[in-house]
């Protein structure tokens, strides 16, 4: 089941640096955690890795909660713990992050994948056949969208685009490493895209220059977050030149901002796209929208 995620998506935590000598035991460095800001879970991953423990050994610092970190473990946990609370997120300091059943290796080149960015992934299982279908990833960042519907769907040809060369550097580890081939490929939006989909999906970057957010996001690629005045404009190219690279009847699928679903959707029935609606996230925000291209 998926874990709702808070809104909004790109909080973090601004809180005063805690006293680094407080952590004695298991029990007292969760407690440091919390007390400074950190949801139960992220301080758990935390010390987790601090430990050199696996993400699913939670129930471990339950069990050995009276434990007393070793020395190496403490430097280690002061360490990452100052790095979260500067606001780094979780995935660049573990190097790893879940998405839709898949363990993904994650850095600082690409965007930290969301959980709000399954909706895209379960509206695109939903929508098409199991059959084989020939799908894109537009700005596939660590590749979790295009991974994540390899994987589900053996049977498709998953072709993945990205501008960074940086990015199709993580994305190609992760298939590589989870055995899934999907076919990577640079370029620049659908500049480099080869011959045409039954869909296309993509979370692109959506948030307005100069919104105050983006100082929360500083760990993150600019280029992967925001998008023009109004955050639209890399959704506006996608939209304008996807038909030309899809079959008829087929989907254009996209992620965007928690007060942009309508401006989306306008932009999508301009262009012709029928069957124009939105999808919902756990947290009951309209988190994507998209259309079918059908004839006439």
């Amino acid at each position: 089941m998926r874990r709702r995620s808070n809104w909004p998506r790109w909080k973090s935590v601004r809180e005063p640096q805690p006293n680094m000598n407080a952590a004695k035991t298991v029990a007292d460095a969760l407690a440091q955690a919390q007390a400074a800001g950190l949801e139960r879970i992220d301080a758990q991953l935390l010390l987790l890795h601090a430990l050199d423990r696996k993400p699913h050994d939670r129930a471990w610092l339950i069990a050995h909660d009276t434990d007393v970190l070793p020395p190496d473990a403490l430097a280690r946990w002061q360490a990452v713990l100052s790095r979260r609370l500067g606001g780094e997120p979780l995935a660049y300091i573990t190097g790893q992050k879940a998405f839709y059943g898949l363990d993904l290796l994650v850095d600082a080149r690409v965007l930290d994948p969301r959980a709000d960015t399954e909706t895209l992934v379960d509206w695109a299982l939903e929508v098409l056949p199991a059959a084989p279908q020939r799908v894109l990833d537009l700005g596939t960042g660590s590749g979790a969208v295009a991974l994540a519907l390899q994987h589900q769907r053996p049977a498709w040809e998953v072709h993945a685009l990205d501008h960074s060369v940086d990015a199709l550097d993580v994305a190609q580890a992760n298939a590589r490493r989870l055995g899934l081939p999907v076919q990577f490929t640079q370029g620049d939006w659908l500049n480099g895209a080869q011959g045409k989909f039954h869909a296309i999906v993509s979370n692109p970057p959506y948030v307005a220059d100069g919104d105050p957010h983006l100082d929360d996001l500083r760990c993150e690629p600019a280029m992967a977050l925001s998008s023009g005045r109004d955050g639209l404009d890399a959704i506006r190219t996608i939209i304008a030149k996807a038909p030309q690279h899809l079959h008829p009847g087929a989907w254009l699928m996209l992620e965007h901002g928690y007060k942009q679903a309508h401006a989306v959707c306008a932009l999508l029935t301009q262009v012709g796209f029928k069957q124009v609606e939105s999808r919902r996230d756990l947290a009951g925000i309209a988190r994507c929208s998209g259309g079918r291209l059908t004839p006439g």
